[in-house]
């Protein structure tokens, strides 16, 4: 596969601990992205952060959270972005979790995939 030019990064943020059944919420979106043919998907863990409830999540060495902040970015073409963003929301509606969905422009300068 191969993708140049323009593109869109999905980045959408959630909880460590949230769960849809019993997965969490960021393998759920990521199996689906997978499932759904994106170019790739890609989760980070944040050190601290806050969301809606403004409850403060850390990862202080005297404090262990196990709800730390969660990023997911996913970059593909815009049609293909555009139509997985539904499947994000209904992770979201089904978990019952919070967290929050940003689309971004983006440039892909080079992607390929090993053979």
């Amino acid at each position: 596969m191969r993708i140049s030019g323009e593109a869109k990064l999905l980045r959408i943020f959630v909880g460590e601990s949230d769960k849809c059944g019993t997965v969490t919420v960021y393998e759920k979106i990521v199996t689906e992205a997978r499932k759904s043919n994106l170019a790739g998907a890609t989760v980070y863990k944040g050190i601290m952060g806050y969301g809606g409830t403004s409850r403060i999540h850390t990862a202080k060495f005297l404090r262990l959270s196990e709800d730390l902040p969660l990023v997911i970015e996913i970059v593909d073409e815009a049609e293909k972005i555009e139509k997985f963003i539904p499947t994000v929301e209904k992770i979201f509606e089904e978990s019952n979790s919070g967290g929050l969905i940003t689309l971004e422009r983006a440039e892909i300068i080079k992607y390929t995939a090993n053979k």
